[in-house]
């Protein structure tokens, strides 16, 4: 039986509700919706950006500037974004020649390949499987199919010969990363339906802002045509134009969905010379160099706190709208969100997300940006100061407490003792971060405090660090004793040094 995301209630929230498209918007509106119980955690970010940006492009094109809470509102927002027709929300388009929902009329002259199950549609790719089992979707949903569909279409990069990426990112093997704030809910997490609509708000206020990109442009590529090798120039886009990057069909078959790809001898969008920079209000932007570019979170990569603090303060990183406070943005919780695939050539290094809570204490103080930075700094000097004398202790006791043979090969076995201290240090950066910016504003005695409570952490786990090491380095029984004394008094000495004992007193 045909599926039609406009009428039919596909989608599960919490709390055993099934809405469909418009239902879901108008629930949204009202603050009815906490959660996607189907949605899997790579597809979180494609699928509220997708949200925003339809929601946006429905309401600007009818005039308006608030969400309608009816249901039969959103129903004909939505039908009238594409011309009046039905059949671009069909998941599984009897006439291939038009649209369907996320997928592009097929031109004819392809070889199409069947694709059994969502997760071997989706964009995650493993190169050890270890993320996701790959088609174990066997018993999948209408639901499943479309957060693939947003997921591949709207998120993904280069996979292979005709294989083609998005536009919005720097080159085929980076990702689209998405920063930005979102109120929180009881849990700390950040709200579905308050974030949906305060991004919401943010786009459609910022819709005159100055743009490459052409407003009321080719909006949804979905439902233009493809002809084999012809591309969509990137300044003919809206700038939340919604994406397709990949041939895809979905047919029923045997009461069951499934999917058909193809190749394309070009990518969907010519913008390789714009680096992913097209106006996405979630895309930090990087701005050092002459030809600015999107952020790519390459293999290895994840939201580190040096890496958070980079975008957050750094020069030659430019914020998205969606990253930055709005005017009035001082009550209520708060989180700062940062989500990307970690990629390498033609594969995925896993999901990399981090949710760091802005406290309203923070966000309402003057020049908090120059603030962030000031004291981040601070507390980067202080962990490199720790890293250093821990680094020093464990070569020592590497090199049986023999100060003239220390070198690097000793330095190398305080490896795993050091990540262990950085990861420490990533883990409690931002909560002593903002207790010691909100110091700068209280006062020399609570600033001196968050300043000690930070050091302090440090301190204990490089001792910690240090005995930890001295049960896994090898070291004959007579040096044992020498070289633990000398390792502790190396630590104790770097450390008070350093200033990070002034409060602690060892």
């Amino acid at each position: 039986m045909p599926v039609n995301l406009l009428s039919d209630p596909i989608f599960s929230a919490e709390g055993g509700r099934r809405l469909n498209l418009p239902g879901l918007f108008a629930a949204l509106a009202c603050d009815e919706v906490r959660g996607f119980p189907r949605l899997r955690a790579h597809q979180r970010a494609a699928w509220h950006m997708f949200r925003v940006q339809l929601a946006a492009l429905a309401l600007d094109k009818a005039g308006r500037a608030e969400p309608p809470q009816d249901e039969a509102d959103w129903h004909a927002l939505l039908v009238a974004l594409t011309e009046g027709v039905a059949g671009p929300w069909d998941l599984t388009g009897p006439d291939r020649t038009k649209p369907a929902f996320l997928q592009p009329p097929d031109p004819g002259g392809l070889k199409w390949e069947p694709v059994a199950t969502p997760d071997a549609l989706d964009l995650l790719i493993t190169s050890r499987n270890h993320d996701l089992k790959s088609e174990i979707a066997a018993q999948a949903a209408p639901e499943d199919w479309v957060y693939a569909l947003i997921s591949l279409q709207t998120s993904e990069g280069y996979g292979g010969r005709g294989n083609f990426g998005i536009a919005r990112m720097n080159g085929g093997s980076s990702s689209r990363a998405m920063l930005g704030l979102a109120p929180a809910g009881p849990d700390g997490r950040p709200d579905p339906a308050s974030w949906w609509r305060r991004d919401l708000a943010l786009v459609l206020r910022n819709r005159n802002a100055p743009t490459l990109l052409t407003r009321g442009g080719k909006a949804l590529l979905w439902t233009l045509p493809w002809p084999e090798g012809r591309q969509i120039p990137a300044l003919e886009m809206d700038p939340l134009a919604i994406e397709v990057c990949r041939r895809i069909r979905l047919v029923a078959r045997d009461g069951t969905v499934v999917a058909e790809r193809a190749a394309s001898k070009a990518a969907r969008v010519e913008a390789k010379a714009f680096n992913g920079v097209l106006d996405d209000p979630w895309a930090p932007v990087n701005v050092k160099d002459a030809t600015p570019k999107t952020l790519t979170l390459g293999e290895g990569g994840r939201f580190h706190y040096r890496r958070m603090v980079d975008l957050l303060t750094g020069g030659y990183w430019q914020l998205p709208l969606a990253a930055r406070l709005d005017e009035g943005e001082v009550a209520g919780n708060m989180v700062l969100v940062a989500e990307a695939l970690a990629r390498g050539n033609s594969k995925t290094d896993g999901l990399q997300s981090r949710n760091v809570p802005m406290p309203k204490r923070v966000r309402g103080l003057a020049d908090i940006r120059n603030r962030i930075a000031r004291a981040a700094q601070e507390q980067m000097a202080e962990i490199a100061a720790a890293d250093a004398a821990l680094r020093e202790a464990v070569a020592l006791y590497a090199a049986r407490g023999d100060f003239e043979t220390v070198g690097k090969p000793q330095r190398q076995r305080a490896a795993a003792a050091r990540e262990r201290l950085d990861a420490t240090a990533d883990r409690i950066f931002f909560d002593h971060l903002w207790a010691r910016i909100a110091g700068m504003d209280e006062g020399d005695d609570a600033l001196a405090e968050a300043r000690a409570n930070f050091r302090a952490v440090l301190v204990t786990t490089a001792r910690d660090e240090l005995t930890r090491a001295f049960d896994a380095i090898p070291c004959a029984r007579i040096h044992a004793p020498r070289a633990r004394i000398r390792a502790r008094g190396r630590l104790e000495g770097a450390l008070r040094k350093a200033n990070l004992l002034e409060v602690t007193h060892a």
